[in-house]
């Protein structure tokens, strides 16, 4: 019973221990899946990469930790996670990784090649994170997040590179110099080492100069300018990792003899290209004052233009022409006008050549006076007026009287003296110069009023140029323009005893009539008309051209100076560029420009800026000459720097010459003769087409071309004249005449001139206005005046002839019915059977038929001709085709005789030349005798009639040595 008890005890015992075992067990393996701890990093690493490597060297090394350690998952380290960083971007560039788990030990590592030039520096954070509570990473735990911040290290991967690949230097000879020129070169490296130049080098051997570390070069021993003048070596760089330079740099050193002090890059000859704009005068110049210290410094620029026209370049057309493009108003009268039975006062006058159209006239101060007649005179009355002249004072045969004494007193030269009649009194007015002073001598009213002076002191009157002048009067106001500049005037009342004028109308140009006791001959403001003897006083030395007088208005200021202006003359380039202290000053007729300043750089700037313009486009060719005068101020007056003045000149080259082309018009017109005998005649150039265009050279060489080519551009002009010329004999006014358009010449305000020898139209318009106008003019007959034929030449032209087109010549026809022509033969009068004019309606000969009738035929002795040719050709053909049909008759006889004698004829190779221009009696001859002669073929050949016949049969047989048979 105990032994049974014992047992059932021990077995509890056994129940009780397992119980507690499989508690504890339990116990410890509730207590391993537990993850209580996070894992633990730096907070922050320095890293270092390089450009040709992804690792990353971290300080210190990355390691994570993790107090649940050793556990298996909870204490081990399973990833690393990259996260932006300030800069932003640093999750997508670098990852990091595990390389033992259990050690938490790992690595940062790029994922793409880093650059140092683009980024040199990174940073970002990073977290580490365990394996959680089981292979799946429940319950993972992260660390905190640590700053990496990584520096890319730099690879001397670029080499250096110069800033320029030629440096240019001057030196004076004779001298040692520390530095005479730096090179420089930069390498595009990141790194301090490998981006910075050590040291440069001179690669060309033997050559006396040496260079630093920093690149600036100096000689080595004194230079000779006149030993070797141009000194040119290469040098290259090295950076600190010991790269050269991609490509070495070139210097050249050029020596310049001992300073000598004045301009240097002078160019004597300047040349100018015409429709080029500005040009820079001195592009090069510069002032070398040798070290000298100066203070002050002026230079003055003088272009010379007196010898170019009238003073300088300016419009190419005629004075008439400039005023119309200018829209000055029309109504002026010329008083000096060119010699012509209807302008016969000028012609005593000695004239002189001139570069325009316009006529020079040269006065003595004596003989030469001009008086314009009173009918002019009177059209130019009045106290409002404007006079406008080109004056010249001196010039060609003005030489002073032989018998003038030493010393005397010159008095007033008169240039233009009028006394004029108004409604009831006399008014008086003259222009006069006396020595460097113009000066108006006005009187309302030379009964009443007293006069006036208006007084001005030029320059311009006494400086032996061209000048125009343009005197507007609008008393008691007047306004005086000299080369499109206004003067103001000083008045002057002459209180002093002045004689009254003669009150009797008279014009003079270039002195004044002072009639003989004048004093005893005026009896009440009047003088008999049979008394006017005297003589001329204060008579003007010098040229004149142009006077013209224009009565009413004024002329507006735009408009003289649109006139007058030089279209050429100095400028500065740019006024923006001056630096502080420069000063430029150009005078009105831009022929002097000056330059002030204190600073030798800012002035040399300045020169170079000195242009010279002209804005014509078909600008006078010449020589204009030029000059350069320097004056310096020194802080030593005694040792200051005298330059001597330099003188070049300006070429403007010949323009490119336009080409002026008339076209559209056929050499003939033939028309029916009514139709010029009717009342508006027929229009000689009804499809006129004018088109100028503008050839210049092109320099095919750059283009790979040989010599030179011509281009031809389209350009819109303005033509001055144009000219219908009747070529042979003048028109006759009773039977023909050429009618032109008045109202609409007047409304396009050209003017004409129409004679029987040629029509001029003239004035500045545009082509197509010339196209209208000579396309109405018309050619009408009287009745029965009609002749075969009459021929016409057509020229245009601008700037007054000095560009002009090709010559047409159109030749007109007049078309007659045949009953109207005298026929001398009965051929003549036969050939009418062969004219059919209904079915003649084409074109014949090159002459146009309009509107072709049954009785109308081609006139004249070309007509004539025709008929007679298309007669002997018709007779011709009959002649011909009755031959071909008697020699084909006599052909078939004479090969019916061959076939009879011989049955081997052969006629492989058989040539017929036959003459169809044989003689009509001839062939008859021929036809009557071939028909008698019957079918002997030995008398045929044998015949010698037979060998005077231009026309034969040749009968060629290959082979056989007979001779040709000829029948």
């Amino acid at each position: 019973m105990l032994q049974a008890v014992i047992p059932t005890h021990l077995k509890m015992a056994r129940m009780s221990l397992l119980s507690i075992l499989l508690f504890c067990l339990t116990s410890v393996a509730n207590g391993n899946k537990a993850n209580k701890h996070k894992p633990w990093i730096e907070t922050e690493y320095q890293g270092i990469v390089m450009e040709n490597d992804n690792t990353v060297l971290l300080n210190p090394p990355l390691f994570a930790l993790d107090k649940d350690a050793p556990l298996h998952y909870a204490g081990e380290i399973c990833g690393f996670r990259v996260h932006n960083g300030p800069g932003g971007s640093g999750a997508a560039q670098f990852e990091a990784v595990v390389l033992d788990r259990s050690t938490g030990e790992g690595l940062v590592r790029s994922k793409e090649p880093l650059d140092c030039e683009s980024q040199r520096e990174h940073s970002f954070t990073i977290q580490a994170y365990d394996c959680g509570e089981g292979p799946d990473g429940t319950n993972s735990k992260k660390s905190h997040k640590a700053t990496v911040h990584v520096r890319v290290n730099d690879v001397n991967e670029f080499s250096p590179v110069f800033v320029e690949r030629r440096y240019e230097a001057s030196v004076p000879e004779g001298r040692l110099f520390d530095r005479i020129v730096r090179v420089e070169a930069l390498d595009a490296d990141c790194s301090p080492q490998y981006s910075q130049i050590c040291f440069y080098d001179i690669i060309t051997p033997n050559v006396p100069f040496a260079i630093d570390n920093d690149g600036n070069i100096k000689n080595t021993e004194p230079l000779d300018s006149k030993k070797q003048r141009v000194h040119s070596f290469w040098v290259t760089a090295f950076d600190c990792g010991k790269n050269r330079a991609q490509a070495d740099a070139q210097v050249v050193v050029t020596v310049k003899p001992s300073c000598k002090p004045g301009w240097i890059g002078w160019s004597k000859r300047v040349e100018y290209t015409p429709g080029s704009g500005s040009i820079p005068l001195f592009p090069s110049l510069h002032l070398e004052t040798c070290e000298e210290t100066v203070w002050n410094i002026q230079a003055t620029v003088e272009l010379q233009t007196g010898h170019i026209g009238k003073g300088c370049d300016r419009d190419s057309y005629s004075d008439r022409s400039v005023r119309r493009l200018c829209g000055a108003v029309r109504g002026e009268v010329d008083l000096l006008p060119p010699p012509s039975p209807a302008a016969n006062w000028t012609a005593a006058l000695p004239t002189l050549p001139s570069s325009d159209s316009s006529l020079v006239f040269s006065f003595n101060g004596s003989t030469h006076v001009a008086v314009v007649p009173d009918s002019i005179a009177s059209t130019v009355a009045g106290d409002h007026f404007t006079l406008q002249l080109w004056m010249r004072r001196g010039g060609a045969n003005t030489q002073p009287p032989a018998n003038q004494a030493r010393g005397t007193r010159k008095e007033e030269e008169t240039i233009i003296c009028s006394t004029v009649k108004n409604d009831d009194s006399y008014s008086h007015y003259s222009l006069s110069v006396h020595g460097c002073r113009l000066s108006l001598f006005y009187w309302p009213d030379v009964s009443a009023a007293r006069p006036v002076k208006f007084l001005w002191k030029l320059e311009q009157v006494c400086d032996s140029e061209w000048h125009h002048l343009s005197l507007s009067v609008q008393f008691p106001s007047v306004t005086l323009y000299v080369d499109g500049v206004t003067f103001d005037p000083a008045l002057i009342h002459d209180n002093g005893a002045i004689p009254n004028p003669v009150p009797r109308q008279r014009l003079v140009i270039g002195a004044c009539w002072e009639p003989e006791e004048k004093q005893k001959d005026i009896l009440n403001n009047s003088i008999p008309e049979a008394k006017d003897t005297g003589k001329f006083v204060g008579g003007y030395r010098g040229l004149l051209s142009g006077v013209t007088v224009r009565p009413g208005s004024v002329e507006p200021h735009s408009v003289v100076e649109c006139l007058y202006a030089c279209r050429e003359g100095l400028d500065f380039g740019d006024l923006e560029t001056l630096g502080s202290g420069m000063k430029v000053h150009v005078n009105p007729s831009q022929s002097v420009l000056v330059l002030e300043g204190d600073d030798i750089e800012s002035f040399n700037r300045a020169v170079q800026q000195v242009t010279y313009r002209n804005s014509l486009r078909f600008a006078t060719p010449g020589v204009r000459p030029l000059k350069l005068t320097t004056s310096l101020r020194c802080f030593s007056e005694e040792s200051c720097l005298s330059l001597r003045q330099l003188e070049g000149y300006l070429v403007v080259l010949q323009p490119d010459a336009p080409q002026i082309s008339l076209s559209g018009v056929g050499p003939h017109l033939a028309r029916p003769a009514p139709e010029f005998e009717g009342a508006r005649g027929v229009p000689l150039f009804p499809e006129l087409r004018i088109v100028c265009s503008l050839s210049h050279a092109v320099n095919t060489a750059a283009q790979g071309m040989e010599g030179g080519a011509l281009m031809s551009d389209a350009v819109a002009h303005t033509l001055d004249g144009c000219e219908v010329q009747p070529l042979g004999e003048e028109l006759n006014p009773e039977k023909e005449e050429l009618l032109v358009d008045m109202e609409s010449l007047k409304e396009k305000g050209l003017d004409i001139i129409n004679t029987t020898a040629y029509i001029a139209i003239t004035g500045a318009e545009s082509i197509s206005v010339y196209e209208d106008v000579l396309r109405s003019i018309r050619y009408r007959l009287a009745k029965g005046s009609a002749r075969f034929e009459r021929r016409f030449r057509l020229s245009c032209s601008e700037m007054n002839g000095r560009y002009t087109s090709n010559e047409l010549t159109l030749e007109v026809n007049f078309l007659h019915s045949l009953d109207s022509l005298y026929h001398p033969s009965h051929l003549l009068a036969s050939q009418q059977q062969f004219l059919h004019p209904s079915h003649h309606t084409g074109e014949l000969s090159g002459h146009t038929l309009p509107n072709p009738h049954r009785n109308s035929v081609v006139p004249g002795a070309a007509t004539v001709i025709i008929m007679v040719c298309v007669g002997f050709l018709v007779v011709m053909v009959i002649l011909g085709v009755f031959r071909i049909r008697s020699i084909h008759r006599r052909g078939e006889g004479a090969r019916g005789g061959g076939k009879e004698g011989s049955n081997q004829w052969d006629d492989s190779a058989l040539t017929i030349i036959v003459n169809p221009m044989e003689s009509y009696e001839n062939r008859m001859g021929m036809a009557a005798d071939t028909e008698g002669e019957g079918d002997d073929e030995d008398d045929v050949v044998e015949s010698p009639d037979d060998t005077g016949d231009d026309q034969r049969i040749i009968i060629k047989k290959e082979g056989r040595d007979s001779a040709p048979r000829r029948y």
